[in-house]
């Protein structure tokens, strides 16, 4: 018997997006390749961070730790439906279950709470420009990261300890590609309102306080902009914020659609689809909206690739003596 599982259960069915054969293949194809754009995209953005030092920067390294939360946040989901798809089983055990759940939290999490550190980050860009380098110091930066992490570590940590005290009937059944907290939770027999309650409770904590915060943020940039003379310092200002604008705009709003649809409709398989855009396709986009609209993540780009054009003759010539 399992540790707090009265009933025995030893593994959960995740049933995904469709049970028809002929879309596996599809499903598969589909999945690999976005998964494979998410890692290479961030793990460059990454990589051209740590490479450039003129990205040496608050702003650069949030997003560093960003783009390695994304990798971390769909490698927590995607690769067990990959596998369950290629060895055509749905079983996930109660031990991966849990363990997947408790990522899946941490790594939401986090990602809320850096893109509201970046907002901080932005705010004191452009609202104090004079002071960013005195506040916006390395010794801040670690320690706002960190303290994410540990926030982030410990709520997931005690949501993951609810669900192991609950049992579970005998239809385990989870309508959905992974282990999400609120259908594991709906499957249980035992009284889950400590469960309910503490989901509602960290949804507000680590959903809408960090929300909030952004928006007090852009609020405050977006009044320091307007007071700007020229037209190009108020686009220099804006063209800091777009593309962190732009991420939080798709992660937030996603993640709402999410809520509001399954809300709306009652149907656990039309969340598991919804949810694609914000656990699936946001990561996927956040490469791609940093290169295109951030000119010094281009110009380091551009960069990268010249020395690793010149670089590759040089290895290949080395070879050949």
């Amino acid at each position: 018997m399992e540790p707090g599982n009265d009933t025995g259960i030893s593994q959960f069915i995740l049933l995904g997006f469709s049970e028809e054969p002929d879309m596996q293949p599809i499903i598969f194809t589909l999945f690999l390749s976005v998964y494979l754009i998410t890692v290479f995209g961030n793990l460059l953005i990454i990589i051209t961070i740590i490479s450039d030092s003129r990205l040496h920067t608050p702003m650069y390294f949030f997003l560093s730790n960003l783009s390695f939360v994304d990798i971390c946040f769909t490698s927590t989901t995607i690769p067990k439906m990959l596998v369950n798809i290629q060895t055509q089983s749905k079983v996930i055990s109660y031990e991966g279950c849990i363990t997947q759940m408790y990522l899946y939290i941490l790594f939401v999490e986090l990602d809320n709470l850096i893109l509201t550190v970046m907002s901080y980050d932005r705010f004191i860009a452009v609202c104090h420009p004079l002071h960013y380098t005195v506040i916006m110091n390395p010794v801040l930066c670690g320690l706002l990261v960190l303290v994410s992490w540990m926030l982030g570590a410990l709520n997931s940590l005690l949501q993951s300890l609810l669900v192991l005290q609950l049992s579970f009937c005998t239809v385990l059944e989870i309508p959905h590609f992974f282990c999400e907290y609120k259908e594991v939770i709906q499957l249980a027999c035992s009284d889950t309102f400590l469960d309910n309650t503490m989901m509602y409770f960290a949804v507000g904590l680590f959903g809408g306080v960090p929300l909030a915060g952004i928006c007090y943020s852009y609020s405050k940039i977006v009044s320091s902009i307007q007071r700007i003379s020229s037209a190009q310092g108020k686009y220099k200002a804006f063209s800091t914020c777009a593309s962190h604008l732009s991420i939080v705009y798709l992660f937030y709003f996603t993640g709402l659609g999410v809520y509001l649809s399954s809300t709306a409709t009652h149907s656990s398989h039309s969340s598991a689809t919804a949810s694609v855009m914000y656990t699936v396709v946001t990561p996927m986009l956040n490469p791609f909206i940093y290169s295109l609209r951030n000119k010094d993540i281009k110009r380091a780009l551009t960069r990268f690739f010249e020395m690793a054009a010149i670089k590759q003759p040089l290895v290949l010539g080395l070879k050949k003596c």
